[in-house]
């Protein structure tokens, strides 16, 4: 809307498809206004490593520009909880003025399965937070009170978040041994999606729902061409993992039946 022009970031391939800071040089850089980053990312899951988030915050301050650090699946961790932007900075020596260049975006839509409440927070510099309410009082509504009550009392409660990484752990653990023998399976760190490497993504989507029923996301819906116009997300499909415990084994019975996977 601003006109500016997007630019992609390559990845570094199945099954980490890490970011790499180091491709972006100087000349690139200088014209950068905000770098947007996702973390634990949409749709497979990973984390950026904490040198990476370093090195983005670094360019951010030498080059004068915004990095944006989205960490709505922050909680939804399987294991260990993953290193976030605000945790990188509060580790790094320097200026007092330790949130300059950077906004860091939460939402209770992923956190506490509250997507309809439209709820989070962000954390900033105070003229970046000033620019961003500024951006929210001539673009979006204003947040009822009643839903205000409602996010705070989501916000200081974690025994409901425990229990739905709980869930997810175990939906993940039933695509380990539904999935695992699959060789473009992988079980991600974070987030209620599998990301997986299918071969022709949008074929298979369109066979498992015809003949099983079963609906996934085809993986170039969530990527972008590359210069040559080719687009690393065809061979993959997004499955998501938010069903019931009976749903989540049928459907995955299901795509391992149509991948030809024998259980693990």
């Amino acid at each position: 809307m601003a006109g500016a022009e997007p630019r992609y970031l390559a990845h570094s391939g199945f099954p980490r498809f890490a970011v790499d800071m180091r491709e972006l040089d100087d000349a690139t850089l200088e014209h950068v206004s905000i770098l947007y980053l996702c973390s634990p990312s949409n749709p497979d899951g990973n984390v950026i490593d904490a040198e990476v988030i370093r090195r983005a915050i670094e360019a951010a301050r030498r080059h004068n520009f915004l990095v944006v650090f989205d960490e709505c699946y922050a909680e939804l961790y399987d294991g260990e909880p993953p290193q976030g932007a605000l945790d990188v900075l509060a580790a790094m020596e320097g200026s007092p003025r330790w949130l300059d260049n950077v906004l860091v975006l939460h939402s209770l839509s992923k956190r506490s399965s509250a997507a309809g409440m439209r709820s989070g927070f962000a954390v900033g510099a105070a003229d970046v937070m000033a620019a961003l309410n500024r951006v929210r009082l001539n673009g979006t509504a204003c947040t009822p009170l009643p839903l205000l009550a409602a996010a705070t009392a989501l916000w200081s409660e974690d025994t409901h978040v425990q229990a739905m990484r709980a869930r997810l752990s175990a939906r993940k653990d039933k695509a380990d041994q539904l999935l695992g023998r699959h060789p473009g399976y992988y079980r991600p760190p974070c987030g209620f999606f599998l990301w997986m490497r299918t071969g022709d993504g949008a074929e298979l989507t369109r066979r498992l729902w015809r003949d099983f029923a079963l609906k996934v996301l085809p993986g170039a819906f969530l990527t972008q061409p590359g210069p040559d116009g080719t687009n690393d997300g065809d061979a993959y499909i997004r499955v998501a993992l938010v069903h019931d415990p009976e749903t989540t084994a049928t459907g995955l019975t299901r795509l391992a039946t149509a991948l030809g996977v024998a259980p693990a």
